[in-house]
């Protein structure tokens, strides 16, 4: 397929954003404030509509989905006949060129088909089929540009996509160094999007490690985009015309704002996470937007009346360590409770974190961290003062906490 003309450019198409489970309803609220406003949510996926532009905007603006794909059928099937039938009247010409690298990865859960390997090799064989009646040939190289096709089944519902972002986009491009459990750079920024915190209040994490949560709340608060500094498979794709990636790269650009008005504060008792930290925040352009300093939890008191902190401690998973993390937790509530004019956000795949901590939470959040189920413990405190909102412009973002599921925040293209 040639690239297309302007008015091809406008034609929409059906679009996946992948999301850690937990995560879908913080995508939803990204997309709305991309534009794109027709979505409907499944477990893990956001389906929305969009223009080839909105390829291009989705993978460089979404801060908390995990990859965006372009759907090429959906149907049901309960056997490997229909599943090659149905894949074989796909248009695959629309977006494979003759010389398309096309590899294909499944993935099957509760259905009568429940072999990924199969379903590649079958699926493979279909894709090949439709395009030797396409192109009238028998052979393919697929030495050209790579369109991996991803097939997901469930409950006998087979969904087929090919991956527009190539690298997960929690690879933001900056976290060169990290610790020995590092936080997913999507549900770092998660976790901030889920906070009241906007850019005039004061955000300290107390357990910083290589730095992931300040630094992602470093980017939104400087509305710079999370895929602003890497590539996407997709811009090699011929549909997708230059001039849209170069665009929408500009706009990018455009919006970033100057600086924090109050530097975020990232301490850890580990030195060499310090170093990992500061290291990492460099290569993300934002190194003078954050305090690093090298301390343990219980220097943590302040002076400030009003704040905000983000973290994400110690789980103790391993034997010998539960003991320790449960002085943590009880460490935590007594120098944190009594600071009542602050928010506080605590996420822990660690159990008995509220009744160590001594304070039931606000509201409690399930998420993955990769394969690990956890949960974000939110205590609201009070609304922000007007200084703070006026210091970071947010006069009609930050809501009542007891209106909303997720507060409105610094969220990319205004």
């Amino acid at each position: 397929m040639n690239p297309v003309n302007q008015e091809e450019n406008k034609t929409e198409y059906d679009l996946v954003a992948t999301a850690a489970f937990g995560l879908e309803a913080i995508v939803v609220r990204e997309l709305a404030d991309l534009g794109y406003h027709e979505t409907s949510v499944e477990d893990g996926r956001v389906k929305f509509r969009a223009d080839l532009a909105g390829i291009c905007r989705a993978n460089l603006w979404l801060r908390c989905a995990e990859r965006v794909e372009v759907v090429v059928g959906e149907f049901p099937a309960v056997n490997f006949d229909e599943l090659f039938d149905n894949v074989e009247v796909l248009p695959w010409e629309e977006w494979l060129p003759v010389d398309a690298k096309f590899p294909v990865n499944a993935n099957c859960v509760r259905s009568h088909i429940n072999s990924p390997m199969n379903v590649q090799r079958i699926v493979k064989r279909a894709i090949v089929e439709r395009m030797r009646k396409i192109y009238s040939r028998h052979r393919f190289s697929e030495e050209g540009v790579e369109y991996a096709v991803d097939v997901n089944i469930m409950r006998d519902k087979v969904l087929i996509t090919l991956d527009a972002s190539g690298s997960g986009l929690h690879k933001r491009g900056y976290r060169t160094l990290v610790g020995q459990a590092p936080l997913r750079e999507t549900i770092a920024a998660a976790l901030v999007k889920l906070s009241y915190w906007s850019s005039g209040r004061l955000l300290v994490d107390p357990f910083c490690g290589s730095g992931t949560i300040p630094i992602e709340a470093a980017l939104i608060g400087r509305n710079i985009a999370p895929g602003s500094n890497r590539s996407f498979s997709a811009e090699n794709w011929p549909q997708i015309p230059a001039k849209l990636w170069t665009e929408s790269r500009h706009e990018v650009r455009d919006l970033v704002k100057p600086s924090l008005p109050i530097k975020i504060v990232a301490r850890d008792r580990d030195p060499k996470m310090r170093k990992i930290a500061r290291t990492n925040a460099n290569e993300a352009g934002i190194f003078s937007d954050i305090l690093f300093e090298t301390k343990d939890f219980v220097a943590f008191p302040t002076n400030r009346d009003h704040g905000c902190t983000i973290g994400n401690p110690p789980y103790g998973e391993r034997i010998g360590e539960r003991d320790e993390v449960s002085q943590l937790h009880r460490d935590m509530g007594e120098l944190l409770r009594p600071l009542d004019t602050w928010s506080h956000y605590i996420f822990t795949g660690a159990e008995n974190f509220e009744r160590e901590f001594g304070q039931t939470a606000d509201r409690r959040r399930k998420i993955f961290n990769a394969r690990i189920p956890c949960t974000y413990y939110q205590y609201l405190g009070p609304k922000p003062p007007m200084e703070e909102l006026e210091a970071s412009g947010e006069f009609d973002t930050v809501v009542n906490p007891e209106s909303s599921d997720l507060p409105s925040a610094e969220n990319g293209p205004q």
